[in-house]
C-alpha cells in the first residue's frame, strides 16, 4: 500500500469517476484502475459494488479503508506544511544555555533581535555553570551552549563570539577607585570576592596564581557567589572583586562601581559558541549564523566608534575576532 494509491482510490470515492479522479491526480485512467485494483488485491476484499457499471458504491471494506486514507493523506499533508515551515524557521524550538555573564549581559539582546526576525521559534533560555551547559549540550539537553572557554572536545564545534577581559571591580568609596593604576602589593589584605571557585573555573586559578607569583596571601572571603551579588556587596563595603569587563559597564558608567587597572595584569576572557558536531536543526544552525553576523556588525559599528569611547571608564571592549 502506498500513498499514491490512496490518493487515487480517494479522488475516484470523491469524484465518482474514473476519468475525472485521472484528471484530478495526473494520471492516466489506466493507472487508476491498477492502483485501486492492486488494493484490492492487497487486503483481499473488493473497495467498490461492481453491480451496477459505473457506480462507485463503496463496500463496507471500501468505507472503512476511505476513512483511513483521508486521515493518512491528511497527515502527510500537515506534516510537509510542518516541514517546509521548519526549513522557513517560521515554526521551531531552540534550546539556548550559557554562563551567568553572558545570560546577564549578551545573551537578552541577541535572543530579542532572533525572534524579532522568527517570530514562531519558541526559545529556551538556560544558564548554568559552562561545565553543566556543555554536558547538557552533548546530552542533547541543549542545541547551542555560549560558555567562556574553548572546550576542549572532539564531539563538540567551538566558534568565537566576542573577547571580554576580567577585571579589578569596587566600589566608588574604596580608597583604591581613586588610583589610575594599582598594584598587588597594594591590594594585600583586601577582602577579594570571586564568582566561581570550581575546579572548572580558569579565571579563579589565573587570579590566585597572580597573587602567588607576587608572593601574596589570596584574601578570598566570598567565593561562588552569583554576579548581582557581589556587585552589590563590594558597592557597599571595602572588598574587591575580578568580573568579566561586560558585566559591571552600567555600573561603572553610573559611578556605582569602579575599574580599577592592575599592573602587570590583564586576563582576556573569550566568549565561545558552542553545538553539537551532528547535524543541527535548522532554527540551531539560524541561530549560529545570526549570532556570528551580530558579531560582524558590532565590529564594524565599534570601530568606528573606538576614537570617542577609548577614555570612557565603563567602556565595553570592542568585539573582536579571533584568528
Amino acid at each position: 500500500m502506498e500513498l499514491m494509491q490512496l490518493e487515487m482510490f480517494v479522488a475516484v470515492v470523491e469524484e465518482g469517476s474514473v476519468r475525472r479522479a485521472s484528471e484530478r491526480v495526473c494520471r492516466t485512467q489506466p493507472a487508476v484502475s491498477i492502483a485501486v485494483r492492486k488494493l484490492e488485491e492487497e487486503f483481499g476484499a473488493p473497495l467498490f459494488d461492481r453491480s451496477k457499471r459505473h457506480s462507485f458504491r463503496l463496500t463496507h471494506a471500501g468505507e472503512s479503508l476511505y476513512g483511513y486514507a483521508k486521515r493518512m493523506l491528511s497527515l502527510r499533508t500537515e506534516a510537509t506544511s510542518q516541514l517546509r515551515s521548519i526549513a522557513c524557521l517560521q515554526v521551531g524550538r531552540l534550546s539556548i544555555g550559557a554562563n551567568e555573564s553572558v545570560s546577564l549581559n549578551l545573551l537578552p539582546k541577541l535572543a530579542h533581535r532572533f525572534l524579532e526576525r522568527h517570530r514562531g521559534v519558541h526559545l529556551e533560555l538556560r544558564c548554568d555553570r559552562s561545565e553543566n551547559l556543555l554536558e547538557d549540550l552533548k546530552a542533547r539537553r541543549l542545541d547551542v551552549a555560549m560558555v567562556s572557554f574553548r572546550p576542549d572536545d572532539d564531539e563538540l564545534d567551538s566558534s568565537f563570539f566576542v573577547e571580554d577581559e576580567l577585571v579589578l571591580v569596587t566600589g566608588p568609596t574604596n580608597c583604591l577607585a581613586r588610583k589610575t593604576t594599582v598594584k598587588f602589593e597594594d591590594l594585600r589584605d583586601t577582602p577579594v570576592l570571586m564568582m566561581d571557585v570550581s575546579q572548572h573555573s580558569p579565571w579563579h586559578q589565573r587570579v590566585s596564581d597572580a597573587y602567588l607569583r607576587h608572593q601574596i596571601a589570596f584574601p578570598l572571603q566570598v567565593e561562588s557567589a552569583p554576579i548581582g551579588t557581589i556587585k552589590k556587596m563590594i558597592g557597599f563595603g571595602q572588598s574587591v572583586a575580578f568580573l568579566p569587563r561586560i558585566c559591571v559597564g552600567d555600573e561603572v558608567a553610573r559611578g556605582d562601581l569602579a575599574i580599577v587597572p592592575i599592573d602587570g595584569f590583564r586576563e582576556l576572557r573569550s566568549v565561545w559558541l558552542v553545538r553539537r558536531w551532528a547535524i543541527q536543526s535548522e532554527v540551531a544552525s539560524a541561530f549560529i549564523l545570526f549570532a556570528r553576523s551580530s558579531r560582524e556588525e558590532s565590529e564594524s559599528m565599534k570601530d568606528v566608534s573606538v576614537e570617542t569611547d577609548v577614555s570612557r571608564p565603563g567602556r565595553l571592549l570592542a568585539v573582536n575576532r579571533r584568528g
